[in-house]
């Protein structure tokens, strides 16, 4: 039982500071570096994938086109 009022004393604390940081407008800290290198390999991989496989790609999309409109 006392670990149970230990823990919810600690964890009013942590709420109070949360909530002390948000009115008082201070800024959030996130991996921003990381969330970019993400992003920029994610679309260097795109590029990458686009360039090797798109002419396959169109002409695959076009076939299948070409074989609905065929009777």
């Amino acid at each position: 039982m006392q670990g149970m009022v230990r823990w919810a004393g600690s964890a009013r604390r942590v709420l109070r500071g949360g909530v002390r940081r948000l009115v008082q407008g201070a800024p959030e800290r996130g991996d921003v570096p990381g969330w970019v290198l993400i992003t920029l390999m994610t679309a260097g991989l795109v590029i990458a994938l686009w360039a090797v496989a798109g002419p396959a790609l169109t002409q695959a999309f076009s076939n299948a086109i070409k074989s609905v409109g065929a009777p």
